[in-house]
């Protein structure tokens, strides 16, 4: 009896969780995924199916082609720089210096501040007499319009998650500095190495898998993007601020084309997925060397 005890008990803890996953993951998805099949156009309540359709539909989108750029578009702009600057700030942070605690609680606010508080500041912060605005006048730059200039509004739009996320990541990375033996730094220093060849040298090779964690979490968190689009610039000018999931919305909830919306979720999801692999061959494999 003891023995069954001890083999099933663990179980018994998963249900729970796995209840949770089976509500709110799995059955959302197989329903999403049946949707995608299905032509909503003629009659919401008694759709067709539609087979490949909408899929076919999706991928002669122009419109949805920039969603997907855009999309990594902004991937490229956040995550190099999430994967960095928190970095360089862990490394400051981490010193014997006076106040630390205070400088950690300042620069981890952001990530504790509601991502619609934080979007609707940087929004008064862009406009024309704003005081970013206000700065750049003291250059002699005439103002340039960050959310309603093409050039400019998915750029403005990263700052506002680079400056949301740093915060959470240089925390990753302080949790991963605090393991690496500082015999090796010591050696380092023996052989003569400064600052920047130390930390080339050691960190970086030392800390490699939360490198990759935050690499990989950046760009998942890049590819979902939505609260910032949707309150600054809800997805313009011009499409220039329109991602995939900002597509979805508007198909799904402003155009009640359930059928496209669906196939563009799953679209993303597999995108998603390829980045959750990437997760597991570079990052878990290294966590546990193998």
């Amino acid at each position: 009896m003891n023995s069954f005890y001890k083999k099933y008990i663990p179980y018994l803890f998963l249900l729970p969780a796995l209840i949770f996953l089976f509500v709110f993951f799995f059955m959302p998805f197989f329903q999403t995924f049946l949707i995608s099949f299905k032509d909503y156009s003629n009659d919401i309540y008694n759709p067709v199916f539609a087979g490949f359709n909408n899929y076919k539909v999706l991928f002669k989108s122009g419109e949805f082609y920039t969603a997907v750029l855009n999309t990594f578009l902004f991937l490229g702009m956040v995550v190099p720089v999430l994967a960095v600057i928190p970095l360089i700030i862990a490394i400051f942070i981490n010193q014997k210096i006076k106040g630390i605690t205070l400088y950690k609680i300042l620069i981890y606010l952001p990530v504790i501040v509601s991502i619609v508080v934080v979007a609707i500041a940087f929004k008064w912060l862009y406009t024309q007499e704003g005081i970013f605005n206000y700065i750049i006048s003291f250059l002699g730059i005439k103002p340039v319009g960050w959310l309603t200039d093409t050039h400019f509004a998915l750029m403005s739009v990263a700052i506002v998650t680079i400056y949301k996320g740093i915060g959470y990541y240089m925390m990753i990375y302080l949790s991963a500095l605090m393991s690496v033996p500082k015999e090796l730094y010591e050696a380092a220093e023996t052989d003569g190495a400064n600052a920047f060849i130390k930390h080339l040298t050691v960190t970086v090779p030392q800390i490699m898998p939360s490198i990759a964690l935050v690499v990989i979490m950046s760009s998942i968190s890049a590819l979902k993007v939505f609260t910032e689009i949707y309150v600054m610039t809800k997805g313009g000018p011009l499409n220039s601020t329109k991602t995939i999931v900002y597509y979805i919305y508007e198909r799904a909830f402003e155009n009640l084309d359930l059928s496209m919306a669906s196939a563009a979720s799953v679209v993303l999801l597999f995108i998603i997925l390829i980045f959750s692999i990437i997760n597991i061959i570079f990052f878990e494999n290294k966590r546990y060397g193998a």
